[in-house]
């Protein structure tokens, strides 16, 4: 009773938060949503820290511009779009378009993003005219605390109403159930357990499927050394965190030898000796299957020496070969922490099969990468693999949830679509956090319909 208490009185400040801003004009709410963006940006460095050290995953300085890049490349999105009152007018079809307020929206954080999330949902949120309620990760919780009082102090003195954003202080998971079944839209930002409990919580819900990001070389492509640049880069990107991040590489065997070299001049560890590879799979992952939390975010030469395997203290990356698919190596599942493996094919379509078979093994819906020059192979990767989306010569984890470089919507939270178990298969944005009326008008100069020439051929 006294955690439904607890909940009761949050939704009831929320309500009354939301009720204050639902009048605003768009040139108000754009004003609170900058704030919010440039809170967190502004004190990425301290976020960052305050992450690592609360939770022990990842790495401060990919924290500090994963913070930056993410809020930039929000508001960059956020700022231009209309979210108040009519928002379009469709002369041909005799249609205008009014945005509303959900209402109150639940914004459940991983350990991984704890500041992050609530920057980019906040954004979304308020953009749309609505409140929000932060039930943090039980081990990130003071980090997160902390960037919601930032925020809302800032919010303040922009003259936000009181209680626009909140915070449940000591969370639980209890508690986050209540939340999520009190809450008019969820978005659910964690593991598979978390994201099954916002679907079944009776309310909308925005979830993610896990990752499993495969990277395909064409054999068209040269460029070997500015993509193991990417990609290791990537890899050690908050230390293999993000589940954009790229889990498993597949290149043609006539170029395999060119492959691994730009890979090892960029700080990957090779590991030949199969007694070492067997090391690393026994121990990155449970007799039950689950990944050993022990190495989620840990760096690829601290994983070494926990592991007793000799590697130089600049290694970035550790890669293995694979024995064979995801059903039968789970090397080729994904990776938490900067561990890939590889596979070399005789032709791409074999390629193009490896990568599906892990893929459907685990990762349906989530994001890959193929390097390549060459439309029509691009195309073909577009036609097969059931991912919702697919980056050309690009570095997963600083692109898959949009950048400044390319089209996609800059967010945390990346729809797997069906294939995933998820209700949408692109990057969540303000637009789904909106409701919609239309009002229709007969179209000018309509006429009648005639069925028949309507089947007609």
């Amino acid at each position: 009773m006294e955690n439904e208490k607890y909940i009761k009185e949050l939704m009831e400040k929320a309500r009354i938060a939301q009720k204050g801003i639902e009048d605003y004009s768009q040139e108000q709410i754009d004003r609170l949503v900058k704030v919010i963006g440039k809170t967190v940006y502004d004190n990425a460095e301290m976020f960052a820290k305050e992450a690592v050290e609360e939770t022990g995953f990842g790495l401060v300085q990919s924290k500090i511009f994963k913070k930056q890049k993410g809020c930039a490349a929000t508001w960059q999105f956020l700022k231009d779009k209309k979210s108040v009152g009519l928002i379009e007018v469709d002369e041909e079809n005799g249609l205008l378009v009014y945005a509303k307020p959900i209402g109150v929206g639940a914004c459940i954080c991983p350990s991984t993003n704890p500041v992050s999330t609530v920057a980019h949902n906040g954004m979304s949120l308020v953009k749309c005219r609505n409140a929000m309620i932060v039930a943090p990760h039980p081990s990130a919780k003071k980090c997160t605390a902390h960037g919601v009082h930032l925020i809302n102090e800032a919010l303040k003195k922009a003259g936000a109403p009181e209680n626009l954003i909140q915070v449940i202080e000591e969370p639980s998971l209890e508690l986050s159930q209540l939340l999520m079944q009190c809450a008019d839209v969820v978005i659910a930002t964690g593991g598979p357990g978390m994201v099954k409990s916002a679907y079944s919580s009776g309310k909308p819900s925005y979830g993610v499927g896990p990752g499993n990001m495969q990277v395909l070389f064409a054999e068209d492509y040269e460029d070997y050394e500015k993509a193991a640049e990417l990609i290791v880069n990537n890899r050690n990107y908050d230390y293999g965190i993000p589940c954009t991040s790229e889990q498993f590489l597949i290149f043609p065997k006539k170029k395999q030898e060119k492959a691994l070299a730009a890979l090892k001049a960029q700080g990957a560890f090779l590991i030949e000796d199969e007694d070492q590879a067997d090391i690393v799979r026994k121990n990155l992952f449970l007799d039950s299957g689950r990944i050993n939390v022990k190495f989620v975010g840990m760096g690829a030469a601290q994983i070494a020496k926990e592991l007793g395997i000799e590697a130089p203290e600049n290694t970035r990356m550790l890669l293995l070969k694979a024995k064979g698919s995801a059903k039968n190596d789970v090397i080729c599942r994904e990776k938490l922490c900067p561990v890939d493996g590889y596979f070399a094919y005789d032709n791409f379509e074999e390629g193009l099969t490896f990568a599906l078979d892990n893929l459907l093994m685990e990762g349906k819906g989530h994001s890959s990468v193929i390097y390549s020059n060459d439309d029509e192979v691009i195309r073909r990767v577009g036609e097969v693999l059931p991912v919702g989306r697919i980056l050309v010569n690009q570095a997963g984890s600083t692109a898959s949830g949009g950048s400044l470089m390319n089209g996609l919507a800059p967010t945390l939270s990346l729809g797997c679509g069906f294939w995933g178990n998820n209700s949408i298969s692109e990057n969540l944005t303000y637009k789904h956090l909106m409701n919609i009326t239309r009002v229709a008008y007969v179209k000018k100069n309509a006429t009648p319909p005639d069925y028949d020439k309507i089947w007609e051929d």
